[in-house]
């Protein structure tokens, strides 16, 4: 009896396995995933044209990122600027005064310079954002569109101690871009730069985001800077940095190059800042922030060492201006900042960040380390001059 039922149970696992044979050979999509046959060689690649429209669409997304740069492409401009170089009165030929009396004045206004670089329309309505440098100092100040129109631009205000201008444009229903959100942005982001690179035109550059929130560069006075492997080269400045769906993620603004050209570091503005700077200036022309009137510095293992400091994090006063914000609250040369209103405050560039926040005239709480011992002290906040302008 056993033996009989152990016949019947092989013949039926035989019968089963060609079934499962047979199936896999001629209707293979008859099977569950596992068992169909799996794709080997050129001869499992799809003919042709027999792609689904979807499969095609998904292709091209992963190849191409052509959608985000004419989305991008469409709201960065050209920014050309021109400023009048006077002539100065000892110039050879204003020394012969009939030259002088007759053509002085008008040949000192001849004569002009010319730059260039780029800039994101962000309103429809006109509102352009550019680099401090590219139109500081500038007479006249003109914009060409993607669509090849020209337009005058007015400057609405900038700010020299993050490198930000905002210009307007008398035209109305312009393509503004996207803000996208750089404080969500990684390390490895696939990014694109858009801008005039040495007035070639507008050119799309591709990279990815190799380092978030680089300071202390010497570039500007508040730096959270977004690092690019994009190619960024002169000319670039003002453009858009954006993400691979073409939204704004930050404004190109410098490079590191030994030679003027890219060397796969560039640095851009994060759109965070931007928007920050830039509401400020449409409100009011310019861009106020808190300021107590000291000078720091970082504590370097160094500077620790030297002077026995009781921490390394922190802020060093070395320096406090007479009858500033910090000098009336009690603050002295020496004393260690490590908190501003519960905010803890690891380096210079935090502390300029955290303070530059404060609205002038509110009292904020600083902590700060004299002696060994912890004290808390009231400052009321000034209001931070306006960087002097460079001399030409």
């Amino acid at each position: 009896m056993l033996r009989n039922l152990w016949l019947l149970f092989a013949q039926a696992v035989t019968v089963l396995l060609a079934a499962v044979f047979v199936l896999a050979a001629f209707q293979p999509q008859w099977l569950p995933g596992r068992l169909g046959a799996p794709a080997q060689g050129p001869a499992a690649l799809p003919a042709h044209g027999s792609s689904s429209p979807a499969d095609a669409r998904r292709d091209a997304a992963i190849l191409s990122y052509g959608d985000a740069a004419r989305r991008a492409t469409a709201s960065v401009v050209n920014i050309y600027t021109t400023k009048v170089a006077r002539v100065p009165r000892d110039h050879p030929l204003l020394s012969d005064p009939l030259l002088r009396r007759f053509f002085g004045e008008q040949f000192a206004q001849r004569q002009q310079t010319s730059s260039l670089g780029s800039g994101v329309i962000v309103s429809a309505d006109g509102l352009v954002l550019t680099n401090h440098h590219v139109v500081e100092s500038a007479d006249e100040i003109e914009a060409l569109l993607s669509d090849g129109r020209r337009a005058k631009a007015k400057l609405v205000g900038s700010d020299p101690e993050t490198d930000l201008a905002v210009l307007r444009l008398e035209l109305q229903g312009l393509p503004a871009i996207e803000f996208g959100n750089a404080d969500s942005a990684r390390v490895g982001d696939v990014v694109l730069a858009v801008g005039n690179p040495f007035g070639v035109g507008q050119t799309v550059t591709m990279g990815i985001i190799s380092a978030l929130g680089r300071n202390q560069l010497g570039i500007n006075t508040f730096e959270n800077f977004i690092q690019t492997d994009a190619a960024i080269n002169p000319g670039n400045s003002g453009g858009a940095l954006v993400d691979s769906a073409g939204r704004l993620l930050g404004i190109n603004t410098a490079i590191y190059s030994r030679s003027g050209g890219s060397l796969g570091i560039g640095f851009a503005i994060p759109s965070s800042t931007v928007r920050q700077v830039m509401d400020q200036i449409v409100a009011s022309g310019s861009v106020t922030r808190g300021y107590i009137g000291v000078e720091p510095q970082d504590i370097t293992p160094e500077l620790a060492e030297a002077f026995k400091l009781p921490r390394r994090d922190g802020a060093i006063i070395a320096g406090v201006m007479r009858g500033g914000p910090a000098d009336r609250a009690g603050v002295k040369v020496g004393d260690i900042l490590v908190a501003v209103d519960g905010r803890p405050i690891g380096s210079t560039a935090v502390m300029l960040n955290t303070i530059a926040q404060l609205a002038p005239g509110a009292v904020a709480s600083f902590r700060f380390v004299r002696e060994g011992r912890e004290i808390e002290l009231p400052v009321t906040v000034g209001k931070r001059p306006r960087p002097a302008q460079r001399s030409e």
